[in-house]
């Protein structure tokens, strides 16, 4: 499990060039990969991306290696807390018929609670550069279409009209907004968080060197206010804000998805199609 992030920390201290002073900065560009439309850069982002994913993979192998009917390890409580907890969640905020959405949400918590501490270890937090934040905006938009479709792309084009006709435009521009918005909240609360970290930590060095300037040697070259305090601050900025951005987004995920599904139309016409299935049969037969 820790084995990628070490891997992420060596590609850094051997490729990423230091930052002299304050540097706040995008994903930093390993290499550039030629293709007939235009180059495809490989960055920070994809590559630290794969790291989380591979740390996530090999900690799932280990919660659930040696399974038993009867838990008697703690490994296997926490990995029945996690399924438990997501099962209630997504059933909580989605209904039964979502069940099987467990799966999902689980690893978009993960996913996204995992990329954004990832600025603990000083590695780029993938949430932290727009192009992850919109993908998962965008496959989310998808998901929203698809079940608002399922009553029929008459019943869903009908629902731009609702609850009156003239509103169209705005339902429809208010149907484009909802990637948009999820991707840059995501996206705006992670990078903020660690552009303040950085400027925290400077103003706190520059602080340091104000106060004990005057004194002779080494001692006036001691940040003493960067002891400590920066990693205070990191409970909030990396750490609390980091876990709050994943679940929302996967509450936002749940509520848009549900809420898009007109479910009690959606069963009417399963019974619909059924009876008229049940009585094409019966009229064969006869």
């Amino acid at each position: 499990m820790i084995l990628p992030i070490a891997i992420g920390a060596l590609l850094k201290i051997l490729f990423v060039p230091a930052a002299e002073g304050v540097e706040i900065t995008g994903a930093y560009i390993f290499f550039e990969i030629p293709l007939p439309f235009g180059g495809l850069p490989i960055t920070e982002t994809q590559v630290n991306q794969w790291l989380v994913m591979l740390s996530l993979f090999f900690l799932c192998l280990y919660l659930t290696h040696g399974l038993k009917e009867i838990p008697d390890r703690k490994r296997q409580h926490l990995a029945e807390w996690i399924v438990e907890t997501t099962e209630k969640l997504v059933k909580g905020n989605m209904g039964e018929y979502f069940a099987d959405f467990t799966p999902f949400i689980g690893a978009v918590l993960g996913l996204s609670a995992f990329s954004s501490l990832l600025s603990l270890t000083g590695l780029f937090p993938p949430t932290s550069d727009l192009n992850v934040t919109a993908g998962w905006a965008i496959l989310v938009f998808f998901l929203i279409t698809y079940y608002k479709m399922k009553c029929g792309p008459v019943r869903y084009l009908k629902s731009f009209a609702e609850p009156v006709p003239f509103l169209a435009p705005l339902n429809v521009i208010s149907e484009f907004a909802t990637p948009v918005s999820m991707a840059f909240r995501h996206y705006g609360n992670i990078l903020s968080g660690t552009v303040i970290s950085v400027l925290l930590a400077t103003a706190l060095g520059g602080l340091s060197r104000l106060l004990l300037g005057w004194l002779p040697g080494f001692l006036g070259e001691i940040p003493l206010f960067r002891v400590g305090l920066p990693a205070v601050f990191s409970v909030y900025f990396d750490i609390f804000s980091g876990c709050l951005q994943a679940f929302i987004f996967a509450m936002l995920t749940m509520l848009y998805v549900a809420g898009g599904f007109p479910v009690e139309e959606y069963m009417k016409r399963q019974k619909l199609k059924a009876s008229k299935k049940k009585q094409i049969k019966t009229l064969e037969v006869i």
